[in-house]
Parts: structure tokens; sequence; C-alpha cells
């Protein structure tokens, strides 16, 4: 069985970016709930979408939560 992985999505930046790191990876910024769907599902969550990522207990969100983008 496989676990499944950690993520991080980091608060927003100057710029109302959020970096998203999924296993110690970071997979780039997110401008929106959307963008950090896009990055689980191209590191093997294809089938996840924007409520998955709201709603899973896997994906911490530090400096405020999916609906905090602004700095």
């Amino acid at each position: 069985m496989t676990s499944a992985p950690a993520v991080i999505v980091y608060p927003p930046d100057e710029e109302g970016g959020r970096r998203v790191r999924v296993d110690g990876e970071v997979l780039g910024r997110a401008y929106g709930v959307q963008d950090v769907a896009r990055f689980l599902q191209e590191a093997g969550l294809q089938d996840w979408d924007e409520m998955d990522v709201v709603r899973s207990a896997l994906v911490e969100w530090r400096g405020g939560g999916p609906d905090v983008w602004d700095h």
C-alpha cells in the first residue's frame, strides 16, 4: 500500500502566489485552488479536483486556508 503524499501550501507571497510542496519537493506557485489541484494531479493524484483539495486533511494550509490568496 502506498501512502498519500504530504502536501503543504505555504502562505501567500507579495504577489498572492502560494508555494506548493508535495513530499518535500516544491511543485510550483499556485494562485488558486485550481492550481493546487493541477499540481496534485501531476504528482499522481489524477482524480483529484478543487473540492478534494479543499476538503482533504492531507493538505496542510499555512498562513490561511484555501480561501486566502492575498498577503
